[in-house]
């Protein structure tokens, strides 16, 4: 059974930092790519950051750009989602995803996870 499992989330004052964590397994992470997204009340749902562990290859939304940093630890099938210079407008409830085939910001991932709430205050 594939589960992808969010953490990391909390409450965080503006230009704070979290690092948020997806734990995944059941399927060979190594050869799919991972995805992070969030949603904000009443607004779609947004590609963050994706990554693409077989090649190492990367992507930022341009909101996040030189603030957020997507890694992964592939002993442990755990992504991470560094985040810095929190704004308020980063409040979202964060996602992880994963596909075999797709690579990118787009909601075309199979997997998906449930989320994490991330709150930056002002």
């Amino acid at each position: 059974e594939v589960q992808l499992v969010e953490s990391g989330g909390g409450l965080v004052q503006a230009g704070g930092s979290l690092r948020l964590s997806c734990a995944a397994s059941g399927f060979a992470f190594d050869l799919y790519t991972i995805g992070w997204f969030r949603q904000a009340p009443g607004k779609g749902r947004q590609g963050v950051s994706c990554m693409r562990s077989s090649d190492g290859r990367t992507s930022y939304a341009d909101s996040v750009k030189g603030r957020f940093t997507i890694s992964s630890d592939n002993a442990k099938n755990t992504v991470y989602l560094q985040m810095n210079g929190l704004k308020p407008e980063d409040t979202a409830v964060y996602f992880c995803a994963a596909d075999p085939l797709y690579y990118g910001l787009q909601s075309r991932y199979v997997y998906w996870g449930q989320g994490t709430q991330v709150t930056v205050s002002s």
